[in-house]
């Protein structure tokens, strides 16, 4: 990886004209002169919550790749620096502080858990660095904590591709009551910030639509046996189980649930919505279904180039679930690199700190069709795509059954 060593005796860094080297020793842009600016992912890449992660940091990869190929931003190369956050907010917020810290970072996608997000936001705010998260879906991180009575944007950095659980707790919901005719469900939550307000949420569509939730419960990460709670749900008579949290959890209540004889649907979230959750519960996923943030990449006819490209790389981790919102992700923050280049008579600013400001405000004005479809920010970071799909599985596979968006009432 190339790393730009040339720093002013002030301590700025001067960024252009730098002729650094490529990988493989020759020198990049015109009359080898170039620039490398660093793109930072921050995700989980080992551990739990690992198959979606790989997907966002590959996404951002081939994002990036296009973009140098294409001679996007004239004169800059760009790279990946993909830091690991074992979906720990503590480790998350030290990545963050490690990516303001690099001088050649100018921006960051991630992290995949909004929990992780929390402890990131201000590290990022106080650089005046953009981050752009491609599956956080909590409302709090652009809204504020009081966004169902006075929404606030807390951080003006921040930004994601993904709609937020307000729309996709509705969706689900709606989704249960009026296609599936469930009446009765039981709803559990890992504790986890996107658990919680994702399962609270439904929770609450589902009542306001006329159905009864019979039950609530939670669970902890990393549990194993879930004997309890099967014996619970079996005796509360539930037609539908909603689960708040990601796939390691869940893939293995809906088996024990099965096996256990409780013949019911676990329906969850975009967490789930993994290849992993249907290997590790086998048989025991079929009919289960969970709901994504924007339409199935594979009807996109944009994203088709970056989903050959990703299997023809052997990338592991699952593309499927933000693959694509990671690339847009990345591809705006190059795009608003390019705008603050234009502005600046062609050159990049020798100035770090007014490069990633001027980032963070080209960022807010993107208006460009992605691969996952139009990218665009409103006046809280948020996307303003707000399709969703709902996807079930059959024959041992994700189908998506149903793409529309939230009718909240």
């Amino acid at each position: 990886m190339v790393i730009l060593t040339s720093v002013l005796a002030t301590g700025a860094l001067t960024l252009t004209a730098c002729g650094s080297r490529d990988d493989n020793g020759g020198d990049t842009g015109d009359n080898g002169d170039s620039t490398t600016l660093t793109i930072g992912v921050d995700a989980p890449l080992s551990g739990e919550n690992s198959t979606t992660g790989l997907g966002i940091q590959y996404g951002s990869q081939i994002a990036v790749d296009d973009a140098n190929k294409n001679n996007l931003v004239p004169g800059v190369k760009f790279k990946i620096k993909a830091l690991d956050d074992k979906a720990q907010p503590a480790t998350g917020q030290s990545n963050a502080t490690a990516l303001v810290g690099d001088k050649t970072v100018v921006g960051a996608v991630g992290p995949l858990n909004s929990g992780v997000a929390q402890t990131m936001q201000q590290v990022f705010a106080s650089a005046d660095m953009v981050q752009i998260s491609p599956s956080n879906t909590n409302p709090e991180l652009t809204q504020g904590k009081n966004w169902q009575t006075d929404k606030k944007r807390p951080y003006k950095t921040y930004f994601r591709t993904a709609t937020t659980d307000e729309l996709q707790g509705g969706f689900a919901a709606g989704y249960a009551f009026n296609k599936l005719k469930k009446k009765k469900a039981f709803v559990v939550d890992d504790k986890q910030t996107y658990g919680a307000g994702l399962a609270k949420i439904f929770n609450e569509q589902f009542k306001k639509l006329g159905g009864t939730v019979v039950q609530t419960d939670h669970v902890n990460t990393g549990d194993k046996d879930f004997g309890s709670l099967v014996t619970k749900i079996k005796n509360s008579g539930a037609d539908l189980l909603y689960y708040g949290g990601q796939y390691d959890e869940s893939s293995l209540i809906t088996k024990q649930m099965k096996d256990g004889g409780v013949d019911i649907p676990l329906f969850g979230g975009d967490g789930m919505f993994a290849s992993t959750y249907i290997e590790t519960a086998g048989a025991s996923s079929e009919g289960d279904l969970v709901t994504s943030v924007g339409v199935p990449a594979d009807t996109l006819p944009a994203a088709k180039t970056f989903i050959e490209t990703y299997k023809a790389k052997g990338y592991k981790g699952d593309y499927g679930a933000y693959g694509a919102y990671s690339y847009d992700a990345t591809t705006a923050i190059i795009k608003a690199v390019k705008a603050a280049v234009d502005a600046n008579n062609g050159e990049v600013p020798s100035d770090i700190n007014k490069l990633r400001s001027s980032v963070v405000a080209e960022v807010q004005k993107s208006d460009f069709e992605g691969i996952s479809g139009k990218v665009a920010f409103d006046e809280y970071g948020d996307t303003t795509n707000k399709q969703l799909t709902v996807y079930q599985v059959e024959k041992g596979a994700w189908k998506a059954v149903e793409t529309g968006t939230a009718d909240l009432g």
